[in-house]
Parts: C-alpha cells; sequence; structure tokens
C-alpha cells in the first residue's frame, strides 16, 4: 500500500498529538518543556549522523528533515515526553518502563507498518537497534529534569 498523502499523515500525526498534550495542565508543559527542548536537540544532532549513515529511508520528497523526522519529532516524541513525565516522574522505574513500552510501539509500527505504507523503512539498523536509538534518550530526559528541578530547588 502506497501512503499518496505524506505531507496530511504528518499534519494528522503532529495534530493528535498536539490535541493529546492541549489535555495536560499548563503547569505540567511549562515545567517538562525545557527537557524536551534538551532531548529534541540530541535529535537535532543524531538524526543527521542516521541520515548519513543511512540507518533508515524515508520515501517522502524532498528527503529534508523538516519533511521527514521533524513531524515525528515535534508530534509523538513531544507527546510521550510530556505525558511520561507527567505520569512517572519522581518514580524512575515507572519512567523507564513506559518509555520502554511507548519506543516498542513505535519500533513495532517503524518495522512492520510504515514500510508499508511507504512512509519509512529501516535500512541498516534492526528493530533492537531502532529502539535503542530513541529508549537511551529517556535517560537524558529523566536526568535533565532532574537535574533542571534541583537547580530551581536551590535557586
Amino acid at each position: 500500500m502506497l501512503m499518496k498523502n505524506k505531507w496530511l499523515f504528518n499534519i494528522t500525526m503532529v495534530l493528535l498529538s498536539w490535541i493529546s498534550i492541549s489535555f495536560l495542565d499548563w503547569r505540567s508543559i511549562k515545567r517538562f518543556f525545557p527537557t524536551f527542548i534538551f532531548v529534541f536537540l540530541i535529535n537535532c544532532i543524531d538524526v543527521p549522523i542516521g541520515k548519513k549513515r543511512k540507518w533508515w529511508f524515508f520515501y517522502n520528497k524532498p528527503h529534508s528533515f523538516f519533511h521527514n523526522e521533524f513531524p515525528f519529532l515535534i508530534g509523538p516524541m513531544l507527546a510521550v515526553a510530556l505525558w511520561s513525565l507527567k505520569w512517572t516522574y519522581g518514580h524512575f522505574k515507572n519512567f523507564i518502563m513506559l518509555n520502554a513500552l511507548f519506543q516498542l510501539i513505535f519500533t513495532f509500527l517503524a518495522k512492520s507498518l510504515f514500510p508499508k505504507i511507504k512512509l519509512f523503512k529501516l535500512v541498516r539498523l534492526n528493530a533492537f537497534q531502532f529502539f535503542l536509538y530513541f529508549f537511551y534518550k529517556a535517560f537524558f530526559l529523566y536526568g535533565f529534569q532532574y537535574i533542571f528541578e534541583n537547580k530551581k530547588r536551590l535557586t
């Protein structure tokens, strides 16, 4: 099956994620958003490395960050980061387990669904490596939030 309206898929994915975020209270968004920005910047370093090493291939044209990876980062990744911090911050084991679950679901979609609809496919990464590519960032997400909150308490 070929997805002809990939831009529509991307817009829908981002809008659904933002709609879910609208159910968060403003205080939680304000509290956890700086941490998301930190992990987003890590992704801005990771993505060019992954593209150069051909870890994945997007069928979208043009082959640019803003048409391909960016919608995933400002959509589902933003929602997962904010919701998982909201639900589990202060309980590291729960946070890691919830993030592992989210990343397993995304890895499964990336391995099975996305290539079938011609969105993107993994090239030089297997599913486990792709899972690790996203999952390691959960430690940065939690760690940065921990440092951020402790620094705020000290000032």
